[in-house]
């Protein structure tokens, strides 16, 4: 599972060096993927194969569908984590997400995300001043 927020450069190669514990739950190949919230949504290659299942079941006769494919798909890549650590971010997801300096890499259980630190400052405020209320909203969190 990966949990946890750390916060990483990205150098001018577009490299992001990976947490410690992330590197060896994801493997020696990930995929890279535009996420949601204007971030990058990072895969172990088994998880992928389990995402690309679930997405591939949805109807591609319903024009969401097809969209949210197209998305996903035309944006992912495979990226290798080389004998640093380190992943190479491509420069059109790099552009689409803002990310310079510094980066914050959160663990979110089966998937990690990549943000830009200032964009994931100010949206992890925003998430923490109205948790009670989502956690309303989500419903029977007695039952957690």
């Amino acid at each position: 599972m990966l949990i946890g927020e750390y916060i990483h450069s990205i150098d001018e190669k577009n490299r992001v060096s990976l947490p410690v514990k992330f590197k060896t739950e994801l493997g020696k190949k990930v995929v890279l993927a535009p996420g949601l919230d204007n971030s990058i949504f990072m895969f172990s290659i088994d998880e992928w194969e389990k995402i690309s299942s679930k997405l591939a079941e949805n109807s591609m006769l319903q024009a969401d569908n097809r969209s949210f494919n197209r998305f996903m798909f035309g944006g992912a890549q495979e990226v290798e984590v080389d004998s640093a650590g380190r992943i190479l971010i491509p420069d059109f997801l790099k552009a689409r997400t803002k990310l310079s300096g510094k980066v914050a890499i959160i663990g979110v259980q089966n998937r990690a995300e990549i943000w830009n630190e200032r964009a994931w400052a100010k949206y992890k405020a925003g998430v923490e001043s109205q948790a009670d209320t989502l956690a309303e909203k989500l419903g029977n969190v007695g039952a957690l």
